[in-house]
């Protein structure tokens, strides 16, 4: 794999990382996110197209709006080095190949979902639904193939929901929302239920870990609501790139 390559693929991935973004912002809002055109937040100025440089308007601006001098959030630069980073590293692992497309571009649904369960502790429909079809539908020509991801969406959702009902029988409260049942679903779509499951792990591990950091601080208790789409999308991003050898690993154990 070429260095050139590489570069290429990051800085096209700033691009997509500025237009994720804009999903951040808008999709919470139930707005378009191709209309009106990149603006303020604050004083809805629009803004000039150096302003909508990734990063580098970010640091040249100081984090604030050139007119009204509004703080704009870190996550903005974030988003769109995080999105460099997994575009150029999907070009490793992957190649340039129709996987490495499908993968990309669940990479973005989940760093959407991320960002947007971190904030408003929601994970939008537009995004979930459509992608187990495409999850599905592109498994029927690249892995994990169909079969394995057919058991992922049924598992995966399954999964969640039981434990959902169950902790709502048991505790009377909402523990996990639909989102993350529909979120765990598409994940097992791209990915097939062994990777599905993989992610579970991964995501409860995390959050319990994060959980226990929260109380320990005072931060939180017991009845403090984490974003676990969040965990999800860590955990999935993981499994993506590092998922086959880790069960590989772990397989080992059992002779």
């Amino acid at each position: 794999m070429s260095l050139f390559l590489v570069v290429a693929s990051g800085l096209f991935g700033l691009l997509i990382g500025s237009f994720l973004n804009v999903c951040i912002h808008r999709l919470p809002q139930q707005a378009s996110v191709t209309w009106p055109a990149s603006h303020c937040t604050s004083c809805t100025r629009p803004l000039s197209w150096f302003e909508n440089v990734p990063v580098a308007s970010w640091l040249v601006l100081r984090g604030r709006c050139r007119t009204c001098q509004a703080p704009i959030s870190a996550m903005y630069p974030l988003v769109e080095l995080t999105t460099a980073i997994v575009f150029a590293g999907g070009v490793v692992v992957y190649g340039l190949s129709a996987l490495a497309a499908v993968r990309l571009v669940f990479a973005c649904a989940l760093i959407v979902l991320f960002a947007i369960d971190l904030r408003h502790r929601i994970l939008p429909n537009v995004i979930t639904l459509p992608g187990i079809g495409a999850g599905f539908l592109a498994s029927w020509f690249l892995p994990p193939g169909w079969v394995s991801s057919l058991i992922g969406v049924l598992a995966g959702g399954g999964v969640l929901f039981g434990i959902a009902e169950v902790y709502y029988r048991v505790r009377g409260q909402e523990g996990l929302g639909m989102g993350d049942v529909k979120m765990l679903a598409m994940i097992g779509a791209f990915l097939g239920w062994p990777l599905m499951i993989l992610t579970l792990v991964i995501a409860s591990l995390t959050g319990s870990i994060v959980g226990v950091g929260l109380m320990v601080s005072g931060r939180g208790d017991m009845q403090a609501a984490l974003p676990f789409g969040t965990f999800l999308a860590l955990g999935a991003l993981m499994a993506a790139v590092a998922g086959d050898p880790m069960l590989a690993w772990y397989l080992s154990f059992y002779p």
